[in-house]
């Protein structure tokens, strides 16, 4: 019998999930998605395969679980951006720049490569379902200035962030400070602030 490392067989289940999901993520951010399989994360924890089959039955099922664990993180992280400041812009800019440091993240990249595969119809409406989640901090914030459309006005501002993630340099500074002004200078004033 294997040996429980926590206090109760839940907890313990529970940590080993947690290392499953992260060492997923390790795997498709260090070797790409397409490493990431059953076989080579049983071998990157230490686990058989059959034991490995209690937690996912397949490949597909571990590629939504480690998407969907990612996206809760990320919504509390960008509702927290947005509650720990006070007026619009500053609400506006506090979510951009976590939006921002989400994207430049390399398990962004990672869950990105991972929802581009193929998954079960079920899965990726879950996922959708979450991602749409991400917005609602800003759609409030929009919604509460009495901004027209906030709903579509959140997914532009989304879809520049996004743009603009894909110029920022891993360890320019001044440069990825430069683009998150000018992204946040965008947003809030247009092209004449």
């Amino acid at each position: 019998m294997p040996r429980i490392s926590a206090d109760t067989l839940a907890e313990h289940r529970a940590n080993r999930l947690r290392d499953l999901l992260d060492a997923g993520r390790d795997i498709v951010a260090s070797e790409g998605a397409d490493a990431l399989t059953l076989a080579s994360l049983a071998r990157r924890v230490g686990l058989s395969r059959p034991s490995l089959y209690e937690y996912f039955r397949s490949r597909e099922e571990l590629v939504a679980a480690i998407v969907s664990d990612e996206l809760p993180e990320w919504g509390r992280r960008l509702a927290e951006a947005v509650r720990s400041v006070d007026g619009v812009e500053a609400k506006v800019e506090a979510y951009l720049r976590t939006e921002l440091e989400i994207i430049a993240d390399g398990s962004h990249s990672a869950v990105v490569a991972l929802s581009a595969h193929a998954l079960p119809d079920a899965a990726r409406t879950a996922i959708r379902a979450e991602h749409d989640k991400l917005l609602a901090p800003l759609v409030d914030v929009l919604t509460d200035a009495g901004v027209p459309s906030p709903a579509l006005r959140a997914v532009l501002i989304h879809g520049a962030a996004e743009a603009a993630a894909r110029t920022l340099r891993p360890g320019d500074t001044p440069h990825n400070t430069t683009v998150v002004t000018a992204l946040t200078t965008q947003i809030l004033h247009g092209l004449h602030p």
